[in-house]
Protein backbone atom coordinates (compact mmCIF):
# COMPACT_ATOMS: atom_id res chain seq x y z
CA UNK A 1 0.00 0.00 0.00
CA UNK A 2 1.22 3.59 -0.55
CA UNK A 3 -0.67 6.81 0.21
CA UNK A 4 -1.69 8.95 -2.74
CA UNK A 5 -4.03 11.64 -3.42
CA UNK A 6 -6.64 11.27 -6.06
CA UNK A 7 -4.61 12.78 -8.33
CA UNK A 8 -1.45 10.07 -7.89
CA UNK A 9 -4.13 7.20 -7.87
CA UNK A 10 -5.47 7.92 -10.97
CA UNK A 11 -2.31 8.06 -12.71
CA UNK A 12 -1.21 4.87 -11.08
CA UNK A 13 -4.78 3.69 -12.78
CA UNK A 14 -3.34 4.78 -16.56
CA UNK A 15 0.22 3.43 -15.31
CA UNK A 16 -1.32 -0.07 -14.36
CA UNK A 17 -3.14 -0.50 -17.25
CA UNK A 18 -0.79 1.06 -19.93
CA UNK A 19 1.49 -1.58 -18.83
CA UNK A 20 -0.75 -3.98 -18.32
CA UNK A 21 -2.62 -3.97 -21.90
CA UNK A 22 -1.48 -2.93 -25.41
CA UNK A 23 -4.57 -1.76 -26.76
CA UNK A 24 -4.63 0.99 -24.26
CA UNK A 25 -3.82 4.36 -25.11
CA UNK A 26 -3.82 7.92 -23.10
CA UNK A 27 -4.67 11.16 -25.06
CA UNK A 28 -6.25 14.64 -24.59
CA UNK A 29 -5.35 18.33 -24.35
CA UNK A 30 -1.69 19.01 -22.79
CA UNK A 31 -1.85 15.34 -20.93
CA UNK A 32 1.49 14.18 -23.09
CA UNK A 33 4.51 15.96 -22.27
CA UNK A 34 2.56 18.81 -19.81
CA UNK A 35 1.33 15.79 -17.77
CA UNK A 36 -2.06 17.53 -17.97
CA UNK A 37 -3.37 20.48 -16.45
CA UNK A 38 -3.91 18.77 -13.05
CA UNK A 39 -0.60 16.54 -13.57
CA UNK A 40 -2.43 13.45 -13.32
CA UNK A 41 -0.98 11.79 -16.73
CA UNK A 42 2.81 13.11 -15.74
CA UNK A 43 5.47 10.89 -16.54
CA UNK A 44 3.08 8.80 -18.60
CA UNK A 45 4.58 9.71 -22.36
CA UNK A 46 8.09 9.55 -21.15
CA UNK A 47 7.77 5.98 -19.65
CA UNK A 48 5.14 4.15 -22.76
CA UNK A 49 6.27 7.08 -25.53
CA UNK A 50 4.51 9.42 -27.44
CA UNK A 51 2.40 6.80 -29.70
CA UNK A 52 0.57 5.69 -26.54
CA UNK A 53 0.51 9.21 -24.29
CA UNK A 54 0.24 11.61 -26.73
CA UNK A 55 -1.30 15.48 -27.10
CA UNK A 56 -4.29 16.46 -29.20
CA UNK A 57 -5.59 19.42 -30.73
CA UNK A 58 -7.65 21.96 -28.88
CA UNK A 59 -10.81 20.45 -30.08
CA UNK A 60 -13.19 18.28 -27.75
CA UNK A 61 -15.17 16.63 -30.92
CA UNK A 62 -12.50 15.30 -32.72
CA UNK A 63 -10.71 13.95 -29.15
CA UNK A 64 -14.38 11.98 -28.37
CA UNK A 65 -14.70 11.14 -32.91
CA UNK A 66 -11.02 9.61 -32.96
CA UNK A 67 -11.60 7.53 -29.52
CA UNK A 68 -14.77 5.89 -31.75
CA UNK A 69 -12.66 5.12 -34.41
CA UNK A 70 -10.12 3.67 -32.28
CA UNK A 71 -12.45 1.87 -29.67
CA UNK A 72 -14.62 0.07 -32.64
CA UNK A 73 -10.88 -1.09 -34.15
CA UNK A 74 -10.15 -3.25 -31.06
CA UNK A 75 -8.40 -0.27 -28.40
CA UNK A 76 -9.71 1.00 -25.49
CA UNK A 77 -8.89 4.56 -25.34
CA UNK A 78 -8.82 6.73 -22.28
CA UNK A 79 -9.35 10.20 -23.16
CA UNK A 80 -9.27 13.63 -21.10
CA UNK A 81 -11.02 16.44 -21.72
CA UNK A 82 -9.75 19.30 -19.45
CA UNK A 83 -12.89 20.55 -17.45
CA UNK A 84 -16.12 18.92 -17.47
CA UNK A 85 -17.32 22.47 -18.75
CA UNK A 86 -15.65 21.95 -22.20
CA UNK A 87 -16.91 18.89 -22.79
CA UNK A 88 -20.08 20.29 -24.68
CA UNK A 89 -18.43 20.58 -28.22
CA UNK A 90 -18.31 16.45 -28.01
CA UNK A 91 -21.43 15.66 -26.96
CA UNK A 92 -22.59 14.61 -30.55
CA UNK A 93 -20.14 12.13 -30.47
CA UNK A 94 -20.87 11.25 -27.11
CA UNK A 95 -24.57 10.68 -26.97
CA UNK A 96 -24.85 9.74 -30.65
CA UNK A 97 -21.77 7.50 -31.65
CA UNK A 98 -20.24 6.44 -28.76
CA UNK A 99 -23.23 5.89 -26.71
CA UNK A 100 -25.41 4.09 -29.90
CA UNK A 101 -22.69 2.22 -31.20
CA UNK A 102 -23.20 -1.33 -30.01
CA UNK A 103 -26.70 -1.06 -30.30
CA UNK A 104 -26.59 0.54 -33.81
CA UNK A 105 -23.92 -1.88 -35.32
CA UNK A 106 -26.20 -5.23 -33.34
CA UNK A 107 -23.32 -6.04 -31.49
CA UNK A 108 -20.52 -5.95 -34.30
CA UNK A 109 -18.81 -3.28 -32.68
CA UNK A 110 -18.48 -1.74 -29.06
CA UNK A 111 -17.27 1.66 -27.41
CA UNK A 112 -15.11 0.33 -25.22
CA UNK A 113 -13.50 3.87 -24.21
CA UNK A 114 -12.95 5.95 -21.14
CA UNK A 115 -13.74 9.29 -21.16
CA UNK A 116 -12.27 11.60 -18.20
CA UNK A 117 -12.98 15.16 -17.08
CA UNK A 118 -12.32 17.25 -13.88
CA UNK A 119 -15.65 18.55 -12.78
CA UNK A 120 -17.39 20.49 -9.97
CA UNK A 121 -16.46 23.97 -8.13
CA UNK A 122 -15.03 24.78 -4.53
CA UNK A 123 -12.03 26.27 -6.31
CA UNK A 124 -13.11 29.46 -7.60
CA UNK A 125 -13.49 28.13 -11.19
CA UNK A 126 -16.40 30.58 -12.22
CA UNK A 127 -19.12 29.20 -14.60
CA UNK A 128 -17.14 27.94 -16.65
CA UNK A 129 -14.27 25.65 -14.79
CA UNK A 130 -17.15 24.46 -12.35
CA UNK A 131 -20.19 22.64 -13.65
CA UNK A 132 -21.19 19.35 -12.96
CA UNK A 133 -22.79 17.70 -16.14
CA UNK A 134 -23.73 14.14 -14.95
CA UNK A 135 -27.34 14.47 -15.68
CA UNK A 136 -26.64 14.98 -19.27
CA UNK A 137 -24.77 11.43 -18.89
CA UNK A 138 -27.21 9.51 -16.77
CA UNK A 139 -30.00 10.09 -19.22
CA UNK A 140 -28.19 9.20 -22.02
CA UNK A 141 -28.86 5.18 -22.59
CA UNK A 142 -25.70 3.09 -23.45
CA UNK A 143 -23.19 5.03 -21.38
CA UNK A 144 -21.73 4.24 -17.47
CA UNK A 145 -21.35 7.36 -15.23
CA UNK A 146 -18.93 7.06 -12.53
CA UNK A 147 -17.74 9.60 -10.22
CA UNK A 148 -15.39 8.41 -7.27
CA UNK A 149 -14.99 10.63 -4.14
CA UNK A 150 -11.50 9.13 -2.87
CA UNK A 151 -7.82 8.11 -4.01
CA UNK A 152 -8.84 4.18 -3.34
CA UNK A 153 -12.09 3.99 -5.45
CA UNK A 154 -10.34 6.77 -8.11
CA UNK A 155 -7.85 3.94 -9.14
CA UNK A 156 -10.06 1.18 -8.44
CA UNK A 157 -13.06 2.18 -10.42
CA UNK A 158 -10.58 3.78 -13.10
CA UNK A 159 -9.01 0.38 -13.41
CA UNK A 160 -12.30 -1.26 -13.85
CA UNK A 161 -13.77 1.33 -16.60
CA UNK A 162 -10.81 0.70 -18.91
CA UNK A 163 -11.56 -3.09 -18.94
CA UNK A 164 -15.24 -2.91 -19.32
CA UNK A 165 -16.46 -3.19 -22.47
CA UNK A 166 -18.72 -0.23 -22.15
CA UNK A 167 -18.13 3.24 -23.17
CA UNK A 168 -17.34 5.44 -19.65
CA UNK A 169 -17.98 8.81 -18.18
CA UNK A 170 -15.51 8.84 -15.93
CA UNK A 171 -15.65 12.42 -13.79
CA UNK A 172 -13.19 13.58 -11.36
CA UNK A 173 -14.39 16.19 -8.73
CA UNK A 174 -11.15 18.45 -8.24
CA UNK A 175 -11.65 19.55 -5.12
CA UNK A 176 -10.58 16.41 -4.12
CA UNK A 177 -7.81 16.00 -6.23
CA UNK A 178 -5.33 17.32 -3.06
CA UNK A 179 -7.66 16.27 -0.10
CA UNK A 180 -11.61 15.12 1.19
CA UNK A 181 -12.91 18.51 1.15
CA UNK A 182 -16.11 18.85 3.97
CA UNK A 183 -17.17 22.54 2.28
CA UNK A 184 -15.23 24.76 5.27
CA UNK A 185 -13.52 26.72 3.02
CA UNK A 186 -12.40 28.72 5.44
CA UNK A 187 -10.55 25.87 7.50
CA UNK A 188 -6.58 24.25 6.35
CA UNK A 189 -6.95 21.61 3.72
CA UNK A 190 -7.00 18.27 4.74
CA UNK A 191 -4.55 16.34 2.94
CA UNK A 192 -5.37 12.46 1.83
CA UNK A 193 -2.27 11.53 3.87
CA UNK A 194 -4.27 11.99 6.61
CA UNK A 195 -7.49 10.09 5.35
CA UNK A 196 -7.49 6.57 5.18
CA UNK A 197 -8.52 6.09 1.78
CA UNK A 198 -5.61 7.82 1.02
CA UNK A 199 -4.11 4.48 1.28
CA UNK A 200 -4.15 2.81 -1.86
CA UNK A 201 -2.53 -0.54 -3.48
CA UNK A 202 0.27 0.16 -5.66
CA UNK A 203 -0.54 -2.55 -8.49
CA UNK A 204 -3.77 -3.50 -10.34
CA UNK A 205 -6.74 -3.89 -8.45
CA UNK A 206 -10.92 -2.91 -9.54
CA UNK A 207 -13.70 -1.61 -7.51
CA UNK A 208 -16.88 -2.92 -8.82
CA UNK A 209 -18.82 -0.49 -11.07
CA UNK A 210 -22.74 -0.18 -9.96
CA UNK A 211 -21.64 -0.65 -6.59
CA UNK A 212 -21.99 1.93 -3.92
CA UNK A 213 -20.88 1.96 -0.54
CA UNK A 214 -22.34 2.87 2.59
CA UNK A 215 -19.40 5.60 4.22
CA UNK A 216 -21.10 6.01 7.93
CA UNK A 217 -23.86 3.42 8.69
CA UNK A 218 -26.60 4.99 10.86
CA UNK A 219 -30.80 4.28 11.49
CA UNK A 220 -32.49 7.47 11.27
CA UNK A 221 -31.98 8.79 7.96
CA UNK A 222 -30.62 8.03 4.62
CA UNK A 223 -28.28 10.55 3.11
CA UNK A 224 -27.31 9.89 -0.79
CA UNK A 225 -24.66 11.72 -2.21
CA UNK A 226 -21.50 11.30 -4.33
CA UNK A 227 -18.00 12.98 -5.02
CA UNK A 228 -17.35 16.19 -2.99
CA UNK A 229 -20.64 15.98 -0.99
CA UNK A 230 -19.99 12.87 0.72
CA UNK A 231 -17.62 14.60 2.77
CA UNK A 232 -19.91 17.75 3.07
CA UNK A 233 -22.57 15.39 4.29
CA UNK A 234 -20.19 14.01 7.23
CA UNK A 235 -19.57 17.02 7.93
CA UNK A 236 -23.04 18.00 8.40
CA UNK A 237 -24.23 15.06 10.19
CA UNK A 238 -21.13 15.65 12.36
CA UNK A 239 -22.46 18.99 13.69
CA UNK A 240 -25.91 18.23 13.80
CA UNK A 241 -25.60 14.93 15.55
CA UNK A 242 -27.81 13.11 13.70
CA UNK A 243 -27.49 9.81 13.09
CA UNK A 244 -27.65 9.58 9.34
CA UNK A 245 -26.47 6.26 6.85
CA UNK A 246 -24.35 7.89 4.20
CA UNK A 247 -24.27 6.31 1.01
CA UNK A 248 -21.81 7.11 -1.78
CA UNK A 249 -22.91 6.29 -4.94
CA UNK A 250 -19.74 6.05 -6.75
CA UNK A 251 -21.47 4.64 -9.71
CA UNK A 252 -24.19 7.01 -10.89
CA UNK A 253 -25.55 4.59 -13.59
CA UNK A 254 -25.96 1.95 -13.82
CA UNK A 255 -27.07 2.17 -9.78
CA UNK A 256 -26.22 -0.10 -6.73
CA UNK A 257 -30.26 0.21 -6.23
CA UNK A 258 -30.44 -2.59 -4.09
CA UNK A 259 -28.12 -0.54 -1.91
CA UNK A 260 -30.29 2.31 -1.39
CA UNK A 261 -33.50 0.60 -1.03
CA UNK A 262 -32.62 -1.40 1.82
CA UNK A 263 -31.21 1.42 3.06
CA UNK A 264 -34.52 3.57 2.98
CA UNK A 265 -36.32 0.64 4.23
CA UNK A 266 -34.33 0.53 7.21
CA UNK A 267 -34.22 4.44 7.98
CA UNK A 268 -37.76 5.62 6.51
CA UNK A 269 -36.03 8.76 5.75
CA UNK A 270 -34.06 10.15 3.04
CA UNK A 271 -31.84 13.36 1.84
CA UNK A 272 -30.41 13.71 -1.76
CA UNK A 273 -27.28 16.01 -1.81
CA UNK A 274 -25.27 16.89 -5.33
CA UNK A 275 -23.98 20.02 -6.37
CA UNK A 276 -24.96 20.25 -9.64
CA UNK A 277 -28.57 21.94 -10.95
CA UNK A 278 -31.12 21.33 -8.77
CA UNK A 279 -34.16 21.22 -11.34
CA UNK A 280 -33.67 18.46 -13.24
CA UNK A 281 -30.28 16.91 -11.65
CA UNK A 282 -29.89 13.72 -11.09
CA UNK A 283 -31.25 13.94 -7.66
CA UNK A 284 -34.69 13.99 -9.15
CA UNK A 285 -34.22 10.89 -10.30
CA UNK A 286 -32.64 9.42 -7.10
CA UNK A 287 -35.81 10.96 -5.52
CA UNK A 288 -38.50 9.14 -7.95
CA UNK A 289 -36.63 5.83 -7.33
CA UNK A 290 -36.76 5.93 -3.80
CA UNK A 291 -40.31 6.99 -4.07
CA UNK A 292 -41.29 4.58 -6.12
CA UNK A 293 -39.22 1.60 -4.16
CA UNK A 294 -39.72 2.85 -0.97
CA UNK A 295 -43.01 4.48 -0.85
CA UNK A 296 -44.55 2.46 2.31
CA UNK A 297 -41.82 2.99 4.43
CA UNK A 298 -40.92 6.91 4.53
CA UNK A 299 -41.94 8.10 7.31
CA UNK A 300 -41.30 12.43 5.70
CA UNK A 301 -41.30 13.56 2.34
CA UNK A 302 -37.54 12.84 0.47
CA UNK A 303 -35.23 16.09 0.55
CA UNK A 304 -32.73 17.44 -1.98
CA UNK A 305 -30.00 19.78 -1.11
CA UNK A 306 -28.13 20.77 -4.63
CA UNK A 307 -26.54 23.73 -6.74
CA UNK A 308 -29.48 26.72 -7.53
CA UNK A 309 -30.53 27.01 -11.10
CA UNK A 310 -28.01 29.43 -12.03
CA UNK A 311 -24.50 29.62 -13.88
CA UNK A 312 -22.12 28.67 -10.93
CA UNK A 313 -21.02 31.87 -9.77
CA UNK A 314 -17.41 33.49 -8.81
CA UNK A 315 -17.92 36.42 -6.53
CA UNK A 316 -20.41 34.07 -4.66
CA UNK A 317 -18.65 30.57 -4.62
CA UNK A 318 -19.94 29.52 -1.39
CA UNK A 319 -23.21 30.81 -1.56
CA UNK A 320 -23.91 28.30 -4.31
CA UNK A 321 -22.05 25.81 -3.03
CA UNK A 322 -24.04 23.14 -0.92
CA UNK A 323 -22.33 23.24 1.98
CA UNK A 324 -22.67 21.79 5.60
CA UNK A 325 -24.91 24.64 6.83
CA UNK A 326 -27.65 23.96 4.03
CA UNK A 327 -27.64 20.07 4.45
CA UNK A 328 -27.90 20.44 8.25
CA UNK A 329 -30.88 22.04 7.71
CA UNK A 330 -32.17 19.45 5.41
CA UNK A 331 -31.51 16.98 7.88
CA UNK A 332 -33.47 18.44 10.68
CA UNK A 333 -36.37 18.99 8.22
CA UNK A 334 -36.51 15.61 7.25
CA UNK A 335 -36.23 14.15 10.70
CA UNK A 336 -39.45 16.85 11.72
CA UNK A 337 -41.64 15.39 8.63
Amino acid sequence: MANMTMIQALRSAMDVMLERDDSVVVYGQDVGYFGGVFRCTEGLQARYGRTRVFDAPISESGIVGTAVGMAAYGLRPVVEVQFADYVYPALDQIMSEVARLRYRSAGDFSAALTIRMPCGGGIYGGQTHSQSPEALFVHTCGLRTVMPSNPYDAKGLLIASIESNDPVIFLEPKRLYNGPFDGHHDRPLVPWSRHALGEVPEGHYRVPLESASIVRAGGAVTVLAYGTMVFVAEAAVQETGIDAEIIDLRSLWPLDLETIVASVEKTGRCLIVHEATRTSGFGAELAALVQEHCFWHLEAPIERVAGWDTPYPHAQEWSYFPGPQRVGEALKKVMEG
